[in-house]
């Protein structure tokens, strides 16, 4: 008769096991020439060719594309409650926020979910959705660092220790480019089911990881199943970023910073962006690792 309640009383220690799994399951300088002697000719030949050197050189370098999008919406915000009644039944209203020190650079929440059946086990569910936006700056313009960390994160995915039977394939209609990983887990608890899918839209990066299991005797949930419903948040994640940068985006965007300057925005998140893309390039999952540093806390 107490069973039920202990498996509820295991669900945060199974949260941070799934939230492990998850995230094991982003100059020219012209010089001039100047001369103390010579001829009258011979200064004023100098005098004429250093305007066009430096025109020929600045011609060559070519300009940075500004990025599409500079804000994001709010990461709790990304999913409209029908989705996430869906895809998280006991805990759509239980959203957490992760740790960010630029809402407008990046942000990520997560959903747990466990359905008590009683005697019969118990349906564990977990999502999370992470936004990563790249502004264009000396490094590049900000879609191609995007797609430059999508890989990386598609990689991670890829990559997870004890992954069973890892499959990728490329999600359609959404974004620019998307592609899904889906692979098994074995735990004591139960085998739990992985979804990850990561997409691009511009500059910015869209994480979806979704994952679920049957504890204490229930059954396994259907990969498949899971995968459709992770696809659909992840379309509706990345129709979310678009219409935050609508008119501006000022409805429902996650209050970017008040611009000090034009070169302040693209600097800061720059840096902010720097730092995701080393910690993935290890391919060791960090797809999602600092999402799920944030969830393993809070759980």
């Amino acid at each position: 008769m107490h069973r039920p309640v202990q498996r509820v009383g295991r669900a945060p220690r199974l949260t941070r096991i799934l939230v492990s799994a998850a995230a094991v399951p982003v100059m020219l300088v012209a010089a001039g020439c100047s001369s103390d002697s010579g001829s009258g000719g011979d200064a004023q030949k100098s005098a004429s060719a250093a305007p066009g050197a430096t025109v020929s050189e600045s011609a060559s370098t070519p300009a940075v594309k500004p990025a599409a999008y500079a804000t994001l919406p709010k990461p709790c915000s990304v999913l409209p409650k029908k989705t996430l009644g869906e895809l998280v039944p006991k805990g759509s209203k239980a959203g957490k926020s992760g740790e960010s020190d630029d809402l407008a650079q990046r942000g990520n929440c997560n959903w747990s979910s466990l359905d008590n059946n009683g005697v019969k086990g118990s349906q564990f569910r977990w999502l999370n959705v992470a936004l990563l936006r790249f502004d264009s700056d000396a490094r590049g313009a900000g879609d191609e660092q995007a797609h430059a960390y999508f890989q990386k994160q598609v990689l991670g995915a890829q990559s997870v220790a004890g992954a069973l039977d890892s499959r990728s394939a490329p999600v359609a209609g959404t974004g620019d480019e998307a592609t899904a990983v889906r692979y098994g887990l074995k735990k004591k608890e139960g085998s739990f089911k992985q979804q990850t899918i990561v997409a691009r839209v511009e500059n910015v990066v869209v994480t979806v990881d979704y994952n679920g299991a049957g504890l204490a005797g229930e059954k396994t949930p259907d990969a498949a199943g899971l995968l459709k419903a992770a696809e659909k948040a992840t379309k509706e994640a990345v129709a979310a970023v678009a219409a935050a940068n609508e008119d501006g985006g000022a409805a429902s965007t996650a209050s970017p910073a008040p611009a000090s300057s034009s070169k302040a925005p693209s600097a800061s998140p720059s840096r902010s962006a720097a730092k995701d893309s080393s910690k993935t390039a290890g391919g060791t999952g960090s797809a999602s690792a600092s999402p799920s540093k944030s969830a393993a806390k809070r759980n």
